[in-house]
C-alpha cells in the first residue's frame, strides 16, 4: 500500500477514535474512499519546504547528515504544529470547528506528520475569544472574514491595507475625525450592517480609501475614511509597521475597542487589544472542505 494511503488511513483512524471535530490536510493526500465517519476533511495550502530540500542545501557544509536530520525534524515538527494552529484559527474565524480535537496531516516530499491539536489550547483562538468578551462574536467574525479577504485578494488586483476599529464607537468617534466625506453618512442601517454579507463588497471597495473604519457594537459601520487623533508615543509594536498600525494600537489603549489591521505589504492580519498585538496571522487560502 502506498505511503500516502497508509498515512491518510492512520489519520482517519486516530480521528475516529478521538472523536475529532475535523481533519485538516496539507499536501498530496487523498481521503476519498477512506472512512472518516461524520468528520469533515479540510484541505489547506501546502507547506513548500521538505526535509530533503533542507538536507541538500545544508549537508554540503560539512555537518553530519544524521545530526542535521534530527535538528531539522525537531524544527519541522515545531513548524508543523504552529502551521496547524494557524490554519485551525483561520477556520475558527471562517465558521470552521469551534472546539474539540483537530487532527492535522502534513505531507511533504520528505516527511509526513500527524498532529493532534486541541482547539481549546490554541493561543490564537484563545485571543479571539478574549476579543469576543468585548465585541459581539458575530461582529468580530464578520470583520475578520472581510479582513482575510482583503489580505488574500486585495482590490482591483492590487494589495491594499485596511484598519477596522470595532466597539466603543462613541469614544472612537470622539478621538477621530474625517479626512474625506464619510461614505456611510446618512445611509440606512440595513446598508451599513457588517453582518449582512450583501454589504461586504462595498466595505471592501471603501477599504481603498485612506483612514479607518469605525464599527459599533452591533455591527453598524459608523464611518470610513476616518483619521485617529491619538498619541502614538510609547506604543510597542513590531518595527517597520506604519502609522496605521501605530494608531490602531493606540486607539485600543485609549478606548475598549478592538483594532483589526491588514498590512498592505504582506497581507498580514493583526489584532490589537489594550495596545497589545494579541493576534498576528499571515493570510492563507481558506480550506476547501471534502466532507
Amino acid at each position: 500500500m502506498e505511503r500516502a494511503r497508509v498515512i491518510a488511513e492512520a489519520a482517519a483512524h486516530i480521528s475516529r477514535e478521538l472523536g475529532a471535530a475535523a481533519i485538516m490536510v496539507s499536501g498530496d493526500l487523498n481521503f476519498e474512499g477512506i472512512e472518516t465517519g461524520e468528520i469533515p476533511v479540510y484541505y489547506i495550502s501546502m507547506r513548500p519546504k521538505s526535509i530533503i530540500d533542507h538536507l541538500v542545501a545544508t549537508s554540503k557544509d560539512g555537518k553530519s547528515p544524521v545530526k542535521e536530520l534530527g535538528d531539522q525534524l525537531t524544527r519541522e515538527a515545531s513548524g508543523n504544529v504552529e502551521y496547524v494552529q494557524h490554519a485551525a484559527a483561520i477556520e475558527y474565524a471562517l465558521e470552521g470547528p469551534k472546539n474539540g480535537i483537530v487532527v492535522g496531516v502534513i505531507e511533504t516530499r520528505g516527511s509526513s506528520s500527524i498532529i493532534v491539536h486541541n482547539l481549546d489550547d490554541n493561543p490564537l483562538i484563545k485571543a479571539m475569544k478574549e476579543c469576543e468578551e468585548r465585541v459581539n462574536p458575530e461582529v468580530m467574525n464578520a470583520v475578520l472574514k472581510i479582513a482575510f479577504d482583503i489580505a488574500l485578494t486585495g482590490r482591483e488586483g492590487k494589495k491594499i491595507g485596511a484598519a477596522f476599529i470595532v466597539g466603543d464607537s462613541e469614544e472612537v468617534l470622539k478621538r477621530s475625525h474625517q479626512i474625506i466625506l464619510n461614505p456611510y453618512e446618512g445611509h440606512e442601517e440595513a446598508h451599513r450592517n457588517i453582518l449582512d454579507r450583501r454589504n461586504w463588497e462595498s466595505i471592501k471597495e471603501f477599504a481603498l480609501l485612506d483612514g479607518v473604519f469605525v464599527i459599533d457594537e452591533t455591527g453598524i459601520v459608523r464611518a470610513a475614511g476616518r483619521y485617529l487623533d491619538v498619541d502614538g508615543k510609547n506604543i510597542d509594536i513590531e518595527k517597520g509597521l506604519g502609522g496605521r498600525h501605530v494608531s490602531a494600537a493606540a486607539i485600543s489603549r485609549d478606548t475598549v475597542a478592538i483594532s483589526v489591521t491588514v498590512s498592505e505589504s504582506g497581507g498580514v492580519l493583526r489584532v490589537y487589544k489594550d495596545a497589545k498585538e494579541t493576534i498576528c496571522m499571515e493570510s492563507l487560502q481558506p480550506a476547501s472542505r471534502y466532507v
